[in-house]
């Protein structure tokens, strides 16, 4: 009884942290706990009763297989249990979603017993998660004329699984909890420092928000015990930053319901709100748990007499309250109407018909989007199997076409991979579609909460229809702690032998890589025309369209190769005017951002595609800019590439690729091997004239197109957090861009970062020959404040080592990562030095380094969230400033940010717009800066 034991002794140690037992995963403890529950006489049988029913997890879970197998022995009477009967035995395989459960039940209704086949069905009636081997034994009985398996595919065949289900409440009463003022991000709910507990939910819900705002929405839930808790970012939007699969759990945990008694801290259902609505990659997330979200819009600008928004001193719009969310209000949601009512149902605040779409409301009726999934395959499958017609019972996807009007690139896309939509039929913009997934990334943060749900969904292997999937380390890459020795082994375990290539090698024949998992993806993504899934807001590429998701729909599109979303609108972005030589494209990004805000007022890219036209640039140095469009609040993005340059980048992929196998990383399902063959064949066809890089029609309709004017950037520009706007829903925002002549040199700098998924090859370059400039210039270079870099990729560092730059960078470090002798715990102290980070995300992720509380901090990364960088001091707000690297270098170097004059000599030489190295073998060296 050694397991039982450690896990009694796990128990008293989490009961010190307020916990409940942590959910049962392992097999091995389960069989313990049967042998316990056989021992009528064990003094610990009541106890072991309780874990086997209530806290066993299920799906494929080696917990769940021996939990299946012994419920199995019940219902056969093999096995007396006198607190389970037989009822109760099936009642709980019931609850055990697919996997084993299934094939017992399976078992049992293709069995000889007829009353036990009977009850096997009806139970089989209500499940969804069946994969090809259960089908195929239905089919096969079928087949043999068993009358049960005829039963069940007919029961299967009407949705009966779905349309049996009760349907949902008319009348949502709840009651209002403000978060946060202003845009509220996912740090808020799950924050990175806390990513180790993710898969610990119980564990991890303690991290939302405060232990006040806890105890603050369980005493609204005690005052209003018929409502239901909404969480609303007030002024701003709810979930910005990424997916967060974590955090919908959170929420969830806190506010929603219980999905099934027997299975822990696993509840769906919240409900979630913003001011300006929920950023869209989160908004999927709550879909994916059959949640609500809801745009408030209880603020609106302030018009003057021509209709014209009056702005404050800021030059920001004046709002003004339409109606009261303040915390404790109590409203109510009429699901028929589809609109938010004050309490009394007599006043209607808000419309809220985008949150109950009919696919929306299939999801709150099942309880989550995977039943919808699965139930449709499900229903064509027993349709198919019995010869009948499908008469599908979920709601038709919405097709929009408009005859005559042209594609989007887009648009192009999804109708090039879509799947069971009318054959023939054009779809734009706002048609709901399936469309195939070419390329899935799993990053190690999220990885472990993807691994459960790939196990609760009963899924065991790779879809043979996805072309590529990786799994990343780069999120906890920073410091090999006991929290990554114990979580990162074990993932990349999982996911190696789901079929995906793994970071690390769960062999340890090849080094383990820590490279970042956006730079991975781009290299691996081979198809302009390919749509990627990724488990991070940043899955941004540059060739193909790339949506960031939770934990839940990369699980699903891994195991089905398939996602479902309306095809989204699009904004055109061009450029006019012509570069100044001392400008860095990373300015290009955020004047767009700016540029966009001034010529429109609101942000348009909110919620669209941005459909960028920079097609000379090549797959790596686009990802500058697709890779900020997340900040942007944009759904994804896509560059138009031409055709010779599209074809260097994929030359570019195929040779990062062969690197890959030349390391070993090749899978044993070939999955390398056949990404290059796919990129030869796309690169032939272009040749060939057969199939062009992808372009939007001449004639295709946009929500909106932006020209950034070129000409107009004259100086350094910096992404501000504006943490002392008087207006807090201001603050935290990636909307404040300022040139750094604003500073007037004064502003301090406390630490400099040139790292994350927006730097390339050629900003380490530049760091490089920055110091160079500043030495023969000064005669030597000083810091003032620290300066760390964590390049992208060990490529990268290689190219670096053979050109000379690692040389000058190893010069002025004063440390340099050793991947003999990784960190075992966060440096929470700087000098004023260099420091050669281990590639990975480092600071940028927040969840193991960070900077001293109160710093300002200058990065090229991507996060200004409150928090995420730096944290709060008791004296000072922490700041985390975006700016391009040799901004980031100087200011680091000078202490503050620098002058204009300061700026032009220290990247004197250096061509920032069109920095590269040779075109030369090897072809990644055509990672250049631009």
């Amino acid at each position: 009884m050694g397991l039982y034991t450690e896990y009694r002794e796990e128990i008293e140690a989490r009961k010190e942290q307020g916990l409940h037992p942590k959910p049962i995963d392992d097999g091995p403890l389960t069989a313990e706990i049967i042998s316990i529950i056989r021992d009528t006489a064990h003094p610990h049988r009541d106890e072991a009763l309780n874990f086997f029913i209530y806290n066993t997890l299920p799906g494929t879970t080696s917990a769940a297989g021996v939990k299946a197998k012994f419920l199995k022995e019940i219902a056969l009477g093999e096995a007396k249990v006198e607190e389970i009967t037989v009822p109760f035995a099936f009642e709980l395989l019931s609850h055990m979603k697919g996997g084993p459960s299934v094939e017992v039940l399976l078992d049992l209704a293709l069995g000889d017993d007829a009353d036990i086949a009977a009850q096997a069905a009806e139970v089989l009636k209500t499940q969804f998660f069946l994969y090809e081997a259960d089908t195929d034994r239905l089919k096969a009985a079928l087949d043999a004329g068993n009358p049960v398996a005829r039963e069940i595919l007919e029961s299967y065949s009407d949705a009966e699984f779905f349309t049996k289900l009760p349907e949902i409440e008319e009348e949502i009463k709840v009651v209002t909890y403000i978060a946060a003022e202003g845009d509220i991000s996912t740090d808020l709910l799950s924050p990175g420092n806390q990513a180790h507990s993710r898969s610990d939910r119980e564990l991890h819900g303690k991290c939302m928000i405060s232990e006040r705002a806890q105890q603050e929405i369980q005493a609204l839930k005690l005052q209003h015990p018929d409502a239901r808790v909404m969480l609303i970012a007030e002024k701003g939007t709810m979930g910005v930053g990424s997916s967060r699969m974590s955090g919908v759990n959170n929420v969830a945990l806190w506010t929603g319901k219980q999905a099934s008694p027997y299975v822990p801290f696993v509840n769906y259902a919240p409900i979630v709100a913003g001011t300006n609505g929920i950023s869209p990659i989160f908004l999927t997330t709550v879909g994916v748990t059959g949640g609500i979200g809801v745009d408030l819009k209880n603020w609106v600008k302030k018009l003057d007499e021509d209709g014209k928004p009056i702005l404050n001193n800021d030059g920001n719009p004046i709002l003004e309250q339409k109606y009261s969310v303040e915390t404790g209000t109590v409203l109510k949601i009429n699901t028929k109407t589809k609109k938010l009512y004050n309490e009394a149902g007599d006043e209607e605040l808000v419309d809220m018909a985008s949150s109950f779409t009919p696919q929306k409301a299939e999801f709150m009726k099942a309880g989550g989007s995977y039943a919808i999934v699965f139930g449709k395959k499900l229903q064509t499958f027993a349709c198919e199997a019995l010869g009948i017609e499908l008469k599908s019972a979920f709601a038709p996807s919405k097709e929009i076409s408009h005859e005559g009007q042209g594609m989007t690139a887009v648009e192009k896309i999804f109708n090039a991979n879509a799947r069971g939509n009318t054959p023939g039929k054009v779809l734009h913009a706002g048609s709901d579609v399936r469309v195939k997934v070419n390329i899935v990334g799993s990053q190690d943060t999220t990885g472990l909460m993807t691994s459960q749900e790939l196990e609760a969904m009963a899924a065991t292997v790779l879809s043979p229809s996805v072309d590529g999937a990786y799994q990343s380390g780069c999120h906890t890459a920073s410091v090999w702690d006991l929290k990554a020795q114990a979580n990162t082994p074990r993932l990349m375990a999982f996911m190696n032998k789901f079929g995906l290539v793994t970071a690390r090698d769960p062999k340890g024949e090849y080094h383990a890589m820590t490279d970042v998992i956006h730079k991975v993806l781009n290299d691996i993504t081979v198809d302009d025309w390919a749509i990627i899934i990724g488990g991070d807001s940043h899955t941004r590429m540059s060739k193909g369209v790339a949506f960031g998701a939770d934990s839940g729909t990369v699980a699903l599109a891994l195991a089905t190769g398939e996602a479902s979303m309306p095809i989204p609108e699009s904004v055109k972005v061009t450029f006019k005017g012509q570069m100044a030589d001392h400008m860095d494209f990373r300015d290009v990004v955020h004047a767009t951002q700016a540029q966009m805000l001034a010529q429109f007022g609101d942000n348009v890219f909110q919620g669209r595609i941005i459909e960028v036209h920079i097609g000379t640039l090549l797959a790596d140095q686009a990802f500058t800019f697709t890779d900020w469009t997340a900040e942007m609040k944009a759904k994804a993005s896509i560059c138009i590439s031409e055709d010779d340059t599209l074809i260097e980048s994929l030359e570019i992929a195929k040779s990062r690729i062969q690197i890959m196998i030349d390391k070993g990383m090749e899978h044993e399902n070939g999955m390398l091997a056949r990404l290059i063959e796919i990129a030869d064949t796309r690169i032939a066809q272009i040749r060939s004239g057969e199939k062009p890089a992808l372009t939007p029609d001449d004639n295709a309709k946009y929500f909106a197109e932006v020209v950034v004017d070129l000409d107009a950037i004259v100086e350094p520009m910096i992404a501000d957090p504006d943490v002392t706007n008087a207006d807090v829903s201001k603050r935290y925002t990636h909307d404040t861009i300022r040139p750094i002549s604003h500073y007037r040199a004064e502003k301090k700098v406390d630490l400099g970062f040139v790292g994350s998924c927006m730097v390339h090859k050629g900003d380490v370059k530049i760091v490089a020959q920055m110091l160079r400039n500043l030495e023969e210039e000064n005669g030597k270079v000083e810091f003032k404040a620290p300066l760390v870099v964590a390049a992208p990729t060990y490529n990268i560092i290689d190219e670096l080592k053979e050109e000379g730059d690692w040389t000058v960078l190893q010069k002025y470090s004063g440390f340099e990562f050793d991947d003999n002798a990784p960190k075992e715990k966060a440096r929470t102290e700087y000098e004023n030095i260099l420091y050669l980070e281990r590639p990975g995300c480092n600071l940028c992720m927040g969840n193991q380094e960070k900077a001293a509380k109160g710093d300002t901090v200058l990065a090229t990364s991507t996060r200004l969230f409150k928090g995420r960088v730096v944290e709060d001091s008791d004296e000072k707000s922490g700041e985390s400033l975006l700016a391009s690297t040799p901004v980031v270098v100087l200011s680091a170097i000078l202490g503050r940010t620098p002058t204009l004059e300061e700026y032009k000599v220290a990247v004197k030489g250096i061509d920032l717009t069109k920095f590269a190295p040779p075109l030369q073998k090897p072809l990644s060296t055509a990672s250049a800066h631009f």
